[in-house]
């Protein structure tokens, strides 16, 4: 089986399109966080519930269906989330809220952030992740939440790896694995085309992929909507 796993898709439209329109595979796997910081959330939200066999929620989404509050969020993060709070459909907000944040399935774990705490922690430090692996016994954990692509290693006591660029690829029988695909939809590893991973179940293989889309129509869209200036200009550089 192969699996295109996305995550942080951040109501980005144009940049979920992309993604899709470039994985030929048998399954949609969503880590969270498909909404907040932009404009198109309904129309993400309905290409997710359409296509995605399986969908975690984030800590974006559950500010936006009130499970979290908006004080727990940064400034321009907050104010987008209220914009989103006020432009959702109550069937996409029906559906996020019945979202769980961590899910496992065939051999592995699924997590918006990490095992430890699905919601709010971000794996980023060797410590982390170290501490991450070993919550669970899952041979492949699957985060997103940081929105920079990872490929980290545990394999006889030791960890390995670090930030994967476009075109990494993983032996999944070299070791445990904690993955994360980057973020579709607001990109902070210095690579602002969106981002995705390919996790090919009969080879044993994950690859790191990347996507241009049109980062010049979803600025145009922010803008226009009256989100922070911030969520638009930063998508040029992904950062």
């Amino acid at each position: 089986m192969r699996v295109a796993v996305v995550s942080d898709i951040h109501g980005n439209l144009h940049a979920l399109e992309a993604v899709l329109d470039a994985a030929s595979v048998d399954e949609i796997w969503c880590l969270g966080d498909v909404v907040g910081y932009g404009a198109r959330p309904n129309e993400c939200c309905e290409l997710v519930r359409a296509r995605a066999a399986v969908c975690l929620a984030g800590n974006h989404d559950l500010v936006v269906v009130g499970t979290l509050g908006l004080d727990e969020f940064s400034h321009d993060a907050a104010d987008a989330a209220g914009w989103s709070r006020e432009h959702l459909t109550e069937q996409n907000r029906a559906w996020l809220a019945g979202l769980p944040s961590l899910v496992e399935r065939d051999g592995t774990l699924l997590a918006h952030a990490s095992p430890r705490d699905p919601v709010w922690e971000y794996v980023l430090s060797n410590d982390v992740a170290l501490a991450s692996l070993r919550a669970t016994e899952d041979p492949l954990v699957l985060v997103g939440h940081s929105h920079v692509a990872l490929d980290l290693r545990l394999a006889d006591g030791e960890l390995s790896g670090g930030v994967a660029p476009a075109g990494t690829q993983v032996d999944l029988d070299s070791g445990r694995w904690l993955l994360n695909p980057g973020s579709v939809g607001q990109p902070r590893d210095g690579d602002p085309r969106a981002a995705w991973l390919l996790v090919d179940f009969g080879a044993r293989r994950a690859t790191f992929e990347r996507v241009e889309y049109d980062i010049a129509a979803t600025q145009v869209e922010i803008l226009e909507a009256g989100l922070p200036e911030l969520l638009a200009l930063r998508l040029a550089s992904g950062a």
